[in-house]
């Protein structure tokens, strides 16, 4: 355990705003760009509708390729305002450099938010956080970085927090991957929990829309994000999802985005959990038995060692590997248990199996 992150962060503020239930879920929805003021105003008045009291919207957009739809800069941030004065919903934008965070603190923006090309890579997230410093009750979320590198994503969050800003949050938005896939980005939800595992008490929220690529997909990802105990969602929406300038297969409507929030289950974080205190303590007793028959293959696997060592014997026999794997993936089907899941645990068992074989071979044994 990393305790010098989380003794880091200690200090942060409640990520609550005015207005808003601090026990639900944190809800911002918008478009993924600024386009036109018409599309802005439409796009809120509709967001507006749902309940949803924080806009969204991209003034500034970082493409993969030049020659798309890089943002309609600085008059967006006017157009964002306008949105504030008619319908009261707080503001949030990506900001990238100096340049941008100085532009939307000036224009009154709420909340800033730092994108995964951005976070991956410290000058720019420390040039972000120089242009912060005097700001403290400016709200940040930062969002992962686009590989799956948890230490990034940390000091990403490290260097904000050291500019001086106390209401901080992260966006967990999914990671690239190459290839076909069936999400955008896909999840890799265990990085996000061992966030907030090493920080506890960040705000996590979930970007669906980013992170399935589909509009599909958006209901289930946020179901599932708050059930895992998420803090919020970010979804993209807009009055026309289908004209959209940028990233228009993962935007919603207002009107669908209504229908989501509605079918959401909340979960109750307040209920007692004593009566999970029996199968807590089952759970513990089955690790502890766990650990000890891994104990035990182990003591046979060095065994094996030695057997190898005195016969001349290469450590690694490759079918035999292959035959436990497919042999234990069908048990584990068999068992109802996922295929990949018990692959992941073999692969992880025969690495450590290797090692100890290894050891053998290079002690006086």
């Amino acid at each position: 355990m990393n305790t010098i992150n989380q003794n880091t962060f200690m200090d942060l503020e409640p990520f609550v705003f005015e207005g808003i239930d601090k026990d639900k879920p944190l809800i911002i929805s918008g478009p993924c760009s600024a386009e036109s003021r018409e599309q802005m105003l439409e796009t809120a008045r509709g967001v507006a509708k749902t309940g949803v009291k924080i806009f969204r919207a991209g003034i500034w957009k970082p493409r993969t390729k030049p020659g798309g739809f890089e943002g309609i800069g600085l008059r967006g941030l006017l157009w964002m305002n306008e949105v504030k004065r008619e319908t009261g919903l707080l503001l949030a934008t990506e900001v990238a450099n100096r340049d941008h965070v100085n532009a939307a603190l000036d224009a009154g923006i709420d909340i800033l938010w730092i994108g995964a090309r951005t976070s991956a890579n410290p000058f720019a997230v420390q040039e972000i956080a120089n242009a912060l410093q005097g700001h403290p009750d400016v709200s940040v979320l930062v969002k992962n970085p686009v590989n799956p590198d948890l230490e990034l994503w940390i000091g990403a969050l490290q260097r904000i927090h050291n500019a001086g800003i106390r209401r901080l949050g992260a966006i967990h938005r999914g990671f690239s991957t190459y290839g076909q896939h069936l999400f955008r980005n896909e999840p890799q939800w265990h990085i996000p929990i061992e966030l907030h595992r090493r920080l506890n008490g960040l705000p996590i929220l979930c970007d669906p829309s980013h992170m399935g690529g589909r509009r599909e997909l958006i209901g289930p990802l946020s179901q599932q994000a708050l059930d895992m105990g998420f803090d919020g969602l970010m979804i993209e929406s807009h009055c026309n999802p289908d004209e959209a300038l940028s990233d228009s297969k993962q935007q919603i409507t207002p009107e669908s985005l209504n229908i989501i929030l509605s079918n959401l289950v909340i979960r109750d974080i307040h209920i007692s959990t004593e009566n999970l205190s029996v199968l807590r303590r089952e759970i513990d007793r089955c690790d502890t038995d766990l650990l000890e028959l891994l104990n035990r293959r182990m003591r046979v696997c060095r065994e094996i060692g030695v057997f190898k060592k005195e016969h001349n014997m290469q450590v690694v026999q490759a079918q035999r590997y292959d035959d436990i794997m497919n042999e234990r993936c069908q048990q584990a089907e068999e068992l109802g248990m996922s295929g990949s899941f018990m692959a992941t645990v073999m692969q992880a068992i025969h690495e450590e199996s290797v090692r100890q074989q290894i050891e053998v071979f290079h002690s006086n044994q």
